[in-house]
C-alpha cells in the first residue's frame, strides 16, 4: 500500500510525500489542512480532501491515521 499526499500551497509550490507512482493519491488545500480540528476522514466526507486510486488503500488510509499524519508534517515545513 502506498500513498502520495500533497498539500496545495496558493502561489507557491505544492508539498507532496510519498511516491510518484503511489496506489493511491490524496490532494488538500492548505487553508483546509491548517484549520484548526482537522481531520482527514471528514475532510474526505465533505469532498474537501480529494483522493484517487484504489478505494481499499484510500479507506485504510484514512481510518488508521496515515492520512493525517502525512497531512502534519506536510503543514510543518
Amino acid at each position: 500500500m502506498s500513498i502520495r499526499c500533497t498539500v496545495e500551497v496558493p502561489r507557491a509550490e505544492d508539498r507532496s510525500e510519498g511516491p510518484e507512482n503511489a496506489d493511491a493519491v490524496v490532494t488538500v488545500p492548505l487553508k483546509v489542512a491548517t484549520e484548526e480540528g482537522f481531520s482527514a476522514t471528514v475532510e474526505y466526507m465533505r469532498g474537501r480532501l480529494k483522493a484517487k486510486g484504489h478505494t481499499g488503500t484510500i479507506l485504510d488510509a484514512l481510518s488508521d491515521g496515515t492520512i493525517d499524519e502525512m497531512v502534519l508534517r506536510l503543514i510543518a515545513d
